[in-house]
């Protein structure tokens, strides 16, 4: 442990960043995971409605830099390609 107040006061600084972006990751996670399992149960409507929050989280959580923008935006593509494929599955 640290002995020094400057890094006493890092090391509850780093702690309380870890716990927040651990709240911003288990969110965007929940989010995806949501989105998917309304699509395998053939929820297309609401996998449509909750896209648009779930993109708003992951854009969220990149813009905090608790994950990548690219890791954000290719989670939000392949997540609209999904709905988007469903939705038209069910059209067709």
């Amino acid at each position: 442990m640290a002995n020094h107040p400057s890094a006493l006061k890092r090391a509850r600084q780093s702690e309380t960043r870890r716990l927040r972006n651990l709240a911003h990751k288990t969110r965007a996670k929940g989010a995806v995971k949501g989105i998917r399992a309304l699509l395998a149960d053939k929820k297309d409507e609401e996998a449509k409605a909750a896209l648009k929050e779930t993109v708003a989280i992951l854009q969220s959580a990149s813009s905090k830099g608790v994950i990548p923008k690219k890791r954000a935006a290719r989670k939000a593509s392949r997540l609209a390609r999904s709905v988007n494929r469903a939705a038209s599955q069910k059209t067709a």
